[in-house]
């Protein structure tokens, strides 16, 4: 008999195994094809422009500047709306806020500031929001906008208290900013050029997204590659996927290209311009004006759309080259493209192995389960909502459809809250991100208060969807904050008492 128990479990560890092993080509094509169509459709016309707008915060823009309001010292009625309007004001996703958070931390804003703009920037821009209210309701897209800025700032306050710095070990940067500097004209002209290049190719309205005029030209074979794409990455809405397109491929041929020559042209730039500095620039604008382009297989020809989107990437680029040829040293230009190229080194190695994580893991997901799991308004069902934001992160223009989908399978619109609110901060490659920019141990606090904040959000909202009465939940929103409140003014106390805290890296 034991040996007859044993032969069964053995036969059924060979049956998983199997059935493990037969599922990994799926998983890793998952993954692929996630990243293929990650880099093809979502990366180039908003982080480029980004990780250069990051670059220039760090190179181009004084201390002080940065300190003056963003700084440690800062009023917080200064630093922490100015925080939250930043985010408000810029239509990107977590991904994209990552180079220009780095980029504002490094220059000496004050922790809490910072995570305010990381935690406003993706969870409620201008596009998120209006995007949100068309396809799932204002209701939704108030409830998020509101909690994004609250939920931004609290978070932000609650970071700055707990890792307050001594005044002894606070970076000379972080004080010397008693000093009034400010940003230089040049530098406002040079920064809001690359903000509007970061705008017009994110903003989705029609004089941008349009064509103008259109190109047809003598290329065969278009057609062909895109239905070969289509069998090796299929799209699919419902899942998230949004597959590689003839145009998408040639972008990933652009990017590898790009990886090769700024390797030696930003790597090294900082020793002086070479030939790999202008292939790798005029690769950039190449890359960014593809991007724009509307490219349609005709048969055994190519029509190429001249958008809005190309025109304004064409005029952004002339006026970089006019302003920073006119009227920047040319020592000032070669800190600001190593700064960049030390932001692409440090942030898009792990957004690249966030985005082919997330592809593995949501083959092994289904959404059936997510719909048994958080079909009512409960903690479990928001947490289920919460995690789900952490293993399958989705661009801002796919999960809004995701969620769309999620409430058309019976998803609860408590749950469905804490999803949004969760994704853009709790994506795997975000936590590997801000660790890397503010340390482990600040990322995981950072990420316990997110998920709770998410959570509660989430059973606040379907409570009230499920008819609970409004003062009721109000009573309830108000005592928690003055709990919350009187817990950290005692802990303020106790640190006044014992001496500040230093930072804990």
């Amino acid at each position: 008999m034991p040996s007859l128990c044993r032969g069964v479990y053995l036969h059924s560890q060979r049956v998983l195994l199997m059935a493990i092993l037969g599922r990994i080509p799926a998983l890793l094509q998952g993954g692929l094809g996630n990243l293929a169509a990650y880099l093809a459709a979502h990366v180039l016309l908003c982080l480029l422009p980004a990780f250069f707008i990051a670059g220039g915060l760090s190179a181009l823009v004084p201390q002080e500047a940065i300190t003056r309001y963003l700084g440690p010292k800062a009023p917080k009625v200064v630093s922490y709306p100015a925080a939250a309007l930043g985010g408000l004001v810029l239509a990107v996703c977590s991904c994209t806020i990552m180079p220009l958070f780095a980029g504002i931390h490094r220059k000496g804003a004050g922790l809490g500031p910072a995570i305010t703009f990381l935690f406003v920037g993706p969870a409620i821009n201008i596009l998120a929001f209006t995007y949100t209210g068309v396809a799932i309701g204002m209701d939704i897209a108030v409830a998020r906008l509101v909690l994004a800025v609250v939920f931004g700032v609290g978070i932000g306050l609650i970071m700055a208290l707990t890792f307050r710095q001594r005044s002894d070990d606070a970076p000379v940067t972080a004080t010397a900013f008693g000093g009034h500097a400010s940003v230089e004209g040049r530098v406002w002209v040079f920064m809001l050029l690359l903000l509007a290049v970061l705008i017009a190719g994110t903003l989705q309205v029609a004089p941008l997204t349009n064509s103008h005029a259109t190109l047809t030209l003598p290329v065969r074979g278009l057609d062909e590659l895109e239905a070969a794409l289509a069998r090796l990455v299929p799209a699919d809405a419902d899942a998230g996927i949004e597959g590689v397109s003839a145009q998408g491929a040639m972008l990933i041929v652009m990017l590898g290209l790009l990886a090769l020559t700024a390797w030696r042209g930003l790597g090294r730039v900082d020793e002086g311009y070479n030939g790999w500095t202008w292939a790798t620039l005029v690769l950039i604008v190449l890359t960014l004006l593809l991007a724009g382009a509307h490219i349609t297989p005709a048969g055994g020809a190519v029509q190429v759309g001249i958008t809005g989107k190309m025109i304004a990437v064409a005029l952004g680029a002339t006026g970089l080259v006019l302003v920073g040829w006119g009227w920047f040293e040319s020592y000032e230009l070669q800190q600001w493209l190593w700064e960049t190229w030390r932001f692409v080194r440090q942030i898009f190695p792990l957004l690249i192995i966030g985005v082919f994580s997330v592809g593995v893991i949501r083959g092994l997901i289904r959404p059936e389960w997510i719909q048994a799991l958080a079909g009512r308004n409960s903690l479990a069902a928001n947490l289920v909502g919460v995690l789900f934001g952490v293993f399958m992160y989705f661009p801002t223009l796919v999960e809004v459809p995701i969620a769309r989908m999620f409430l058309s399978l019976g998803m609860h619109r408590g749950p469905l809250l804490a999803y949004l609110m969760a994704d853009p901060e709790l994506s795997l490659q975000s936590i590997l991100i801000t660790s890397s920019v503010i340390g482990k141990a600040k990322a995981w606090v950072y990420v316990g208060w997110v998920t709770l904040f998410s959570t509660l959000a989430g059973l606040v909202f379907g409570a009230w969807t499920d008819g609970a009465p409004l003062w009721a939940l109000a009573l309830y929103v108000s005592g928690g904050l003055l709990v919350l409140a009187a817990m950290l003014w005692r802990a303020s106390r106790r640190q006044a008492a014992r001496g500040p805290l230093a930072t804990i890296e």
